[in-house]
């Protein structure tokens, strides 16, 4: 580590004290902004990265609900505002009892980049709540929105902050808020994204991000020539993002072998396509957060409790949850002859795993950029929201495939630019900070 990022790093985390996640991921961004900082003297004079890893509003507020049995609950909300020097705050609510400042944190940050690389005019933000959806009834879980949307809609609004879903906040969740928030400024606003159909949402946003790491995917193979025809790919996960990820991964030629859950991963060698993808859609409505049902039911190998990276397989796609890939399972991907690894999860690798695969020849997509497709799609609903009008699939579809090719060829050209070339962590990295930054120069020290 040199010295002026231990330095950036120390100051940091003395302001920051706990927040690991957080932490972790402004290391892994400024590391290779460091070179960018350096040979711009305005941006170091503005202290663009001090500001940057300051969030510009961090909301904290509780929660309380009734459960069916009549008992009060509480729980904790958060909305993390960090930037919007290039558009409203975006990005998604997550439900879940992992859910802490420092986690959302880390979301928002890495958020900034991703919103600014798919050249849509978004800014960067987190938000959720430790709250659980599992197990609870269709009435307890409309109760918790729509007592978190009492607080939420203060703060959020089509020109100004616009979350959508994440883990634990689908469908039915995001119509929940919405109809709250309706309710309470008595307008219908494109304020949230991931809506119903019919009324306001977009086609084809449940499998968006999972189609986007499979374009990324594709676009990095043809770098050396290839394709995804008739290439292995292991996935890891079985929600939207793993589902969509099959869906795509199989429509341009590859076998998907694996999907994985916290129970452990199934091997299917025949490959996961036709009624087997259909039947990702049956395991996640289950609500029991498990992957072994598929075994039983296709007959297939289910392995308790391990990772699906020890499968011999061309193509990786991890898309369940941070920090799932480590160390070990690099070096078994790489000494397997892997070729591709696409990051559907939000930092789903570790440090070490990281600097294994950017080390190595493979081609590595960092989820900054290669799951940039959901957040690319919630912005197209945005203008269709703006718009009133409502686009087909194949137009969505065609303009997230543009897009993942954008940002695929913004990430080789500021590698390029700045002496890093192939390195897709350090392009996107630099691409999504340099347009920010820009914009707050631009805009004076506010």
């Amino acid at each position: 580590m040199s010295s002026a990022l231990n330095d950036f790093m120390q100051e940091v985390k003395a302001k920051t004290a706990g927040e690991a996640e957080f932490h972790q991921a402004v290391e892994e961004v400024v590391e290779t902004l460091m070179p960018v900082v350096e040979k711009q003297p305005e941006y170091r004079k503005a202290r663009i990265l001090e500001r940057m890893v300051e969030p510009e509003r961090t909301i904290t507020f509780r929660v309380p609900w009734v459960a069916d049995n009549g008992d009060v609950r509480v729980n904790r909300g958060y909305r993390i505002e960090f930037n919007s020097a290039i558009g409203p705050y975006k990005g998604g609510l997550r439900f879940h009892p992992s859910v802490t400042l420092s986690i959302l944190k880390f979301l928002g940050f890495e958020q900034i980049f991703k919103n600014a690389l798919t050249t849509l005019p978004m800014g960067g933000g987190k938000g959720g709540s430790d709250f659980d959806p599992k197990f609870k009834s269709k009435n307890e879980i409309m109760r918790f929105c729509q007592s978190f949307m009492n607080e939420l809609y203060r703060h959020i609004g089509p020109n100004t902050d616009v979350p959508a879903g994440d883990i634990g906040v689908g469908g039915q969740e995001i119509g929940f808020m919405f109809g709250q928030y309706k309710k309470l400024k008595n307008s219908f606003d494109g304020v949230l994204t991931g809506k119903g159909i019919s009324w306001g949402g977009s086609l084809i946003r449940p499998e968006a991000t999972g189609f986007g790491v499979v374009y990324f995917a594709a676009e990095m193979l043809a770098t050396r020539g290839q394709t995804l025809e008739g290439k292995t790919v292991a996935v890891s996960g079985f929600g939207n993002v793993a589902w969509g990820a099959t869906i795509k991964a199989t429509e341009l030629g590859g076998k998907v072998v694996t999907l994985s859950g916290p129970d452990g991963y199934i091997y299917d060698p025949d490959g996961i396509s036709g009624d087997k993808i259909d039947y990702m859609l049956e395991l996640r409505a289950s609500n029991q957060d498990i992957v072994e049902p598929y075994a039983e039911r296709f007959g297939v190998e289910f392995y308790a409790n391990k990772r699906p990276w020890e499968v011999k397989c061309d193509v990786a796609l991890p898309c369940a949850t941070q920090n799932e890939l480590h160390a070990e399972d690099a070096r078994t991907l790489l000494e397997s002859g892997c070729l591709c690894l696409s990051e559907g999860a939000n930092m789903p690798t570790t440090p070490e795993a990281a600097k294994l695969l950017i080390d190595s020849s493979i081609l590595y997509g960092p989820a900054k950029a290669a799951n940039a497709g959901g957040v690319s799609v919630s912005g197209l609903e945005m203008s269709q929201n703006s718009l009133r009008m409502s686009w087909s699939r194949e137009e969505v579809d065609a303009h997230l495939h543009r897009i993942m090719k954008n940002i695929h060829q913004s990430c080789l050209d500021a590698a390029n630019k700045y002496g890093m070339e192939g390195s897709y962590v350090a392009g996107a990295n630099i691409a999504g900070f340099t347009k920010v930054a820009d914009a707050m120069l631009a805009q004076g020290i506010v």
